[in-house]
């Protein structure tokens, strides 16, 4: 697989028209072929950066490249010692998170999470889609993490890194033990996903809301079925999470959407087709998120772009790096989840105008945390004195 810095120095540098890299990148060999990655959103593999080594795919003349098998599903267990990850990013709304799976089969070819693949010793590409890892303690080391004396309740967001309802929790079914957790515990919980999969469990979920216990956030990127099977490959389409929206908010719960994210020149000129869609289907709030692409993911979307959308290449990128200071992505605080410049302010004003329009964001109550009860049984520690 090709080293991060070599594709970001060759095939993928901003100076490069669309032809020119797509030629390159062609003839490179770093594309893997399609019947490999057919169902997957990206269609590269590189080492991860922290590799000392790197692998790159070589025809011997023995047609061996040919006989390579597609990417499949695998799922390992991943055992951490604490299951809530703690933050204090004045971007984010929480202070506290859980993640029970790490990677996610959604494949969505955008995901800022993606990188997170290289502190496993995997790429940010394939990888992040085909290897994931579960984490069935979570629920377990949930209750014992909620039971310490110390602990002080706040909501718990579920969904910020990886989809929680993506396609193996079908199987492994994490979050919803970690749901009966907290509802059994009265501790106030925050979900994003972009899976239909989230309607299975509005039984809980309904209780808790009754409470004021649970929000759900149904990330919607686009209406448009065909660019969504293609940048979003495993995720519901978008009728299924507007469906998911409509049953949640019947159901009593809480609904808000996320644009996100928006990405400029392809789908930036849907705000307002997403947010009157999730109006009717029952949101009463709407936030958005403009493109991330920190590290490995830029040289992921670049190569998806020149792929499916070569005509768009310069433009989207142009745009991106205008409200990037001039690069693809910058991680400073309070700039990395909006952006700046021109394009950018147009971009809040339009969103901003649009919602208040629609009544969104106008009675979003808090999470209640006065129904909090620390578990005590099986699995919590108990006290010696």
């Amino acid at each position: 697989m090709p080293s991060l810095s070599t594709l970001k120095q060759t095939a993928l540098a901003p100076g490069l028209r669309a032809a020119e890299a797509d030629a390159l990148m062609s003839a490179s060999g770093v594309r893997l072929a399609d019947t490999r990655v057919r169902g997957r959103g990206t269609g590269l593999n590189m080492s991860g950066r922290f590799e000392i080594n790197t692998r790159e795919a070589f025809d011997d003349g023995w047609s061996s490249l040919e006989d390579l098998a597609p990417f499949k599903t695998e799922v390992q267990i991943e055992k951490p010692r604490t299951v809530i990850t703690r933050n204090q990013s004045p971007d984010l709304s929480f202070d506290r998170s859980i993640n029970p799976y790490r990677g996610c089969e959604h494949g969505c070819v955008y995901c800022f999470a993606r990188p997170t693949h290289a502190y496993m010793g995997l790429s940010a590409g394939v990888d992040f889609e085909a290897r994931l890892f579960a984490k069935p303690d979570a629920p377990r080391l949930l209750e014992r993490e909620l039971s310490k004396p110390g602990y002080k309740v706040q909501p718990i967001a579920i969904g910020t890194n990886t989809d929680p309802y993506q396609p193996i929790e079908k199987q492994w079914r994490i979050m919803r033990q970690l749901l009966e957790v907290l509802e059994a515990a009265g501790h106030p919980v925050g979900i994003v996903t972009k899976s239909a999969l989230v309607m299975r469990d509005i039984d809980i979920l309904s209780r808790m809301a009754s409470k004021g216990l649970a929000r759900v956030a149904m990330s919607v990127t686009t209406l448009d079925r065909k660019l969504a099977r293609t940048m979003e490959p495993r995720a519901a389409t978008p009728e299924r999470r507007l469906e998911a929206m409509r049953a949640l908010s019947h159901a009593g719960i809480p609904v808000s959407v996320m644009a996100a994210p928006v990405i400029p020149g392809l789908n930036d000129h849907e705000i307002e087709r997403i947010l009157d869609s999730a109006k009717a289907a029952g949101a009463d709030a709407a936030g958005y998120v403009m493109l991330r692409l920190p590290i490995e993911v830029s040289p992921l979307f670049r190569d998806w772009l020149l792929r499916h959308y070569p005509d768009r290449y310069r433009h989207v990128m142009a745009l991106v790096r205008s409200m990037r200071g001039g690069k693809d992505y910058d991680a400073e605080f309070n700039k990395r989840m909006r952006g700046t410049g021109p394009y950018a302010w147009q971009i809040a004003r339009r969103f901003e105008l649009t919602a208040k329009r629609l009544g969104l964001n106008m009675r979003k109550a808090p999470l209640r945390t006065d129904h909090f009860a620390p578990p005590f049984g099986e699995g919590v520690q108990l006290n010696l004195l």
